[in-house]
């Protein structure tokens, strides 16, 4: 009996051993299929997906992007699991802030490839037609100071868009900042200037597509790493048929302190409404100051219209570029910011004579007649008497306003 037990020890072991193998290849082989499908989702991630194989939707997203739409659309769709690993599950270490209609992120893709991810707020249905806006226009427009969409993802009451990364961020987080603003010397925030005109004038004249974009604004003004700026959020953008360069809607969006007086008042917009904003960042840019500040009893417009009246435009530069600056040039750039924001749409220059303006070194420029800026309510020293004067009315029907915060 003791022989037969020790007969058999060696064939347990044996068997044992084998089995333990056998187990641990098991394991090696589900590890490698584990690792090869996470390698075919990064290589998605990178490629995305063509448009016929769009994933089954529910019943919100359902009609959401349309056949016509795919047809209109040449960026890739992106998985949502893809996403969600590029942004850690949209963790708040990879948010980089939050935009109009909900919060963007920095996503991490295969090759060390990085792209914003902007994610529009699920619980909402505000920014549906935004969305869709953006997905099938922006793709079409290839400027160098405008911002790259590279993809989006309809899925699961997520509705996200995947754009080229900006590592600078938007323009505001530079100029309104104590700190941050004396990064920004008189010659790049001219070089700014020049980028934002030459996307506008692209999108009003040289594209494909003749573009209003109805919001712009230094928080949709990105810089690149190299301080370039870039022409971002195409939600509230509008196309204009033919030669047409204007047209009217029942409902007035955008963000107040940019608003052309027509816009908001009437709902007219046209190529002059986004002169007007440019107007606005142009002087922003130069004073380091938000439009909606006040100064006295009028804001930044009013401000600097009064100065210029005196002779003074120079005051209402930023003090960290007064020794950085070209006098003559800043005294140009107020002088076309004051044109771009006169209250006659009619009077104000379109974006080609604005390009033309900056860049020429010898040209005398127009003076520009009294602008449309905004009083203080109920303010001891305000005109209630000009027209160009008066606060733009907020309780209109339709008129959906973004209120901008001061420094």
């Amino acid at each position: 009996m003791q022989t037969s037990s020790r007969n058999q020890r060696p064939l347990v072991i044996s068997i044992s051993v084998i089995l333990g193998v056998m187990l641990l290849c098991g394991i090696i082989y589900i590890i490698y299929l584990k690792r090869v499908a996470r390698s075919k989702e990064a290589r998605e991630i990178v490629l995305g997906m063509p448009m016929e194989y769009l994933p089954h939707r529910d019943s919100f997203d359902e009609d959401l992007i349309t056949e016509d739409d795919k047809k209109r659309i040449d960026v890739p769709f992106f998985s949502l699991n893809s996403i969600l690993v590029a942004t850690e599950n949209f963790s708040n270490a990879s948010k980089l802030g939050r935009g109009g209609f909900g919060p963007v992120y920095k996503g991490k893709f295969l090759g060390g490839t990085d792209m914003a991810v902007k994610r529009l707020s699920s619980d909402s249905g505000q920014g549906v037609e935004e969305f869709k806006t953006e997905v099938t226009l922006i793709a079409k427009l290839q400027h160098r100071n405008l911002v790259r969409l590279l993809g989006y993802c309809v899925e699961r009451n997520e509705k996200i868009l995947l754009y080229e990364y900006m590592p600078n961020k938007s323009l505001d987080t530079f100029l309104f900042d104590h700190a941050f603003c004396r990064l920004l010397d008189w010659r790049i925030r001219f070089d700014i200037i020049l980028g934002i005109a030459r996307g506008l004038l692209y999108l009003h004249q040289d594209s494909r597509l003749r573009i209003i974009h109805r919001d712009l604004k230094t928080s949709n003004i990105l810089l690149d790493e190299e301080m370039n700026a870039k022409i971002s959020d195409f939600g509230l953008a509008r196309i204009v048929e033919g030669k047409n360069t204007e047209a009217n809607t029942n409902k007035v969006v955008g963000t107040y302190g940019y608003m052309s007086p027509e816009y908001a008042l009437e709902g007219l917009f046209s190529i002059k409404s986004d002169v007007f904003a440019f107007g606005v960042v142009l002087l922003e840019i130069i004073s380091g100051r938000r439009n909606m500040e006040f100064f006295e009893d009028v804001n930044l417009i009013g401000h600097v219209w009064r100065l210029w009246m005196k002779d003074s435009a120079l005051d209402m530069m930023d003090q960290t570029i007064v020794e950085s600056c070209d006098e003559s040039e800043v005294l140009k750039c107020v002088n076309v910011a004051l044109l771009c924001v006169q209250e006659d749409p009619a009077e104000r220059p379109v974006m080609s004579n604005v390009v033309f303006m900056l860049g020429g070194e010898s040209i005398t420029l127009p003076r520009p007649n009294q602008p449309a800026f905004i009083a203080r309510r109920n303010s001891a020293g305000a005109s209630t008497s000009s027209s160009s004067s008066k606060l733009y009315n907020t309780s209109n029907g339709g008129l959906t306003i973004t209120q901008q915060v001061g420094r």
